[in-house]
C-alpha cells in the first residue's frame, strides 16, 4: 500500500512541476523559430523581375519615366503583403577615385524597414553593351597553325552514317575557323597529293599542320599513289601517309571507326568491283592492314603487310559500350562551350599496347581508358631520347554516326588555345540594384 502511495506522490510532483514550468516559460515567436530568409527572397524577387531582362531595361530609363511605376507595381505583386521594401539603383562608375557608386533612384513602400531587415544586390548591364571572346590562334605560340580539312569531291566516305564528308567538312570549318591561323579545304585528291608531296596549296605553313579526314573509315587516295601501289597493296599507301605525318609532324585526325580501312578515289576506282561490298562505289578495302601500316610509317619502321585486327569493342570489355568523356575533356567542353554527349559506344577502341610498340604518348584522353583499351585520344610520336614530337594520330574509335563536336573538343583539349574575353568599363554601362526587405505585423 505504501509503495502505491509513493508512486502517486511522484506522479503528482512531476505533473505539478510540468504545469508550473509551462506557466512561467516564455516561448519564442514563430518568426524566431522559423524566420523568413529575407536575403534569399530579395534575390529571387530581383531574378523574377529580370526574367525577360525587363528590370535591366527599366533601371537605365530616365528617373521620371512611367516604367518606374510599373516596376513598383510588379515589385509589390511579387512580395507578401507583410513585407516592406526599399529598392535603390546605383550607377557603377569605373575608374572613379571619388565615388564608385552614384545613387540614381529609390522606390519604397514604407518610411522604415524596422530593426530587422536584410538586403541583396544585383548587377545589370545596359542593352547596348556587347561581350566579345577572341580566341587565340593555334600556331601563335609556336610552329604550325594550318588546318587541312579533306573535302575531296572525288572520294566517298564510310561509317559517316547520315552525313557526307563534304557536309562534315563544312561544319568542322565553322567550328574550328576561330582557332587556327589558316584553314585549307582540300577540294580533291589531286590537292591531297600535292600536300603529301610537300607542296603548299595557298602559301600556308605545311609543317606541323593538322589534317582532318572527314571520310570516316575511308581515306582519299590520289591517282598518282593509286598507280604506285596497285590493287591488293593499298596498305602501302597508308604506310606512306604515316611517313608523311612523321616527316611533316602532322596531326592526322580520324573522326570515327577503324582508321584507314578503305581507300577511295571515284575517278580512279571505276570498276564494278570497286566498292566496299555495301554498295559504296569508288573505293577499295584495305582492312586492318591500313592502320597497322600507318603506325609503322609513323614510327619510321620498314613497311610490312600486317592484317591483324587490333581494335576492341564491347565484347572485349563491356565498358566500351558506354565510354565516358575524361575530366579534362569535360573541363574544356565548359571552357569552349561545346557539349557533345558525355557517353559514347566505342567499337573500334585502340589497345594500350600500341603505345610501347610504336613509341606513342597519349597527350590528351578524350575518353577515359577502359581496361587495356583507349576509345579516343591524341597519340604523339616521340623517338627515344627526343623531346620534340614527330607526328601524331588523333583517333576516335566510336561507332558509326560521327559527332564532330568530339573532334573539335579533342583538338582544343590538346592545343589549348586561350580565350581572351573583352571587358567593359565605360561609365554608364552597368547599374547595381539593391533590394532591402523588412517584415512587419504578426508574430
Amino acid at each position: 500500500m505504501m509503495r502505491t502511495i509513493e508512486i502517486l506522490l511522484v506522479i503528482i510532483i512531476i505533473i505539478g512541476a510540468f504545469i508550473i514550468a509551462a506557466f512561467f516559460a516564455v516561448l519564442p515567436s514563430p518568426r524566431q523559430v522559423s524566420p523568413l530568409n529575407l536575403r534569399r527572397l530579395a534575390l529571387t524577387t530581383l531574378q523574377t523581375l529580370d526574367v525577360n531582362y525587363k528590370l535591366s531595361e527599366i533601371v537605365f530609363k530616365a528617373e521620371n519615366d512611367s516604367a518606374w511605376i510599373e516596376l513598383q507595381i510588379a515589385l509589390s505583386a511579387c512580395l507578401p503583403p507583410n513585407i516592406v521594401y526599399n529598392l535603390t539603383v546605383y550607377e557603377v562608375q569605373s575608374g572613379s577615385e571619388i565615388e564608385l557608386y552614384r545613387r540614381i533612384k529609390s522606390i519604397a513602400n514604407a518610411e522604415s524597414l524596422g530593426i530587422g531587415s536584410d538586403a541583396t544586390s544585383y548587377l545589370t548591364a545596359s542593352s547596348n553593351v556587347t561581350f566579345n571572346v577572341i580566341p587565340e590562334k593555334i600556331g601563335e605560340r609556336g610552329g604550325g597553325g594550318t588546318l587541312y580539312i579533306l573535302n575531296c569531291s572525288d572520294a566517298n566516305g564510310w561509317w559517316i552514317t547520315g552525313y557526307t564528308a563534304q557536309s562534315l567538312a563544312e561544319d568542322l570549318y565553322k567550328l574550328l575557323s576561330p582557332y587556327f591561323q589558316r584553314i585549307i579545304m582540300v577540294q580533291n585528291t589531286t590537292e591531297l597529293g600535292r600536300i603529301l608531296n610537300g607542296t603548299a596549296l595557298q602559301g600556308e605553313t605545311l609543317q606541323s599542320a593538322v589534317v582532318i579526314n572527314t571520310f570516316g573509315e575511308a581515306v582519299p587516295i590520289p591517282s598518282s599513289y593509286a598507280i604506285m601501289y596497285p590493287s591488293g597493296t593499298y596498305a602501302e599507301y597508308c604506310y606512306q601517309l604515316g611517313r608523311r605525318v612523321n616527316q611533316y609532324n602532322w596531326t592526322w585526325v580520324s573522326i570515327v571507326g577503324y582508321p584507314l580501312y578503305y581507300v577511295s578515289n571515284t575517278g580512279y576506282f571505276t570498276g564494278s568491283g570497286d566498292q566496299n561490298t555495301y554498295g559504296i562505289y569508288g573505293m577499295k578495302c584495305v582492312a586492318q592492314a591500313g592502320l597497322n601500316a600507318f603506325l609503322r610509317g609513323l614510327d619510321n619502321k620498314g613497311y610490312a603487310y600486317d592484317n591483324n585486327w587490333i581494335t576492341g569493342d564491347p565484347s572485349d570489355d563491356p565498358g566500351l559500350a558506354s565510354a565516358s568523356l575524361s575530366s579534362n575533356a569535360i573541363y574544356y567542353c565548359n571552357y569552349y562551350g561545346i557539349y557533345p554527349s558525355p557517353y559514347q559506344m566505342a567499337t573500334r577502341a585502340l589497345p594500350t599496347s600500341i603505345l610501347s610498340t610504336y613509341h606513342l604518348n597519349v597527350t590528351t584522353y578524350v575518353f577515359n581508358r577502359v581496361g587495356n583499351w583507349i576509345p579516343g585520344a591524341v597519340y604523339r610520336h616521340f623517338f627515344a631520347g627526343v623531346t620534340n614530337s614527330t607526328g601524331s594520330l588523333f583517333a576516335l574509335g566510336l561507332t558509326r554516326t560521327p559527332d564532330i563536336r568530339l573532334t573539335v573538343v579533342g583538338l582544343l583539349c590538346d592545343y589549348k588555345p586561350r580565350l581572351y574575353r573583352s571587358e567593359y568599363n565605360a561609365t554608364g554601362t552597368s547599374r547595381l540594384v539593391v533590394l532591402q526587405l523588412g517584415q512587419t505585423g504578426g508574430i
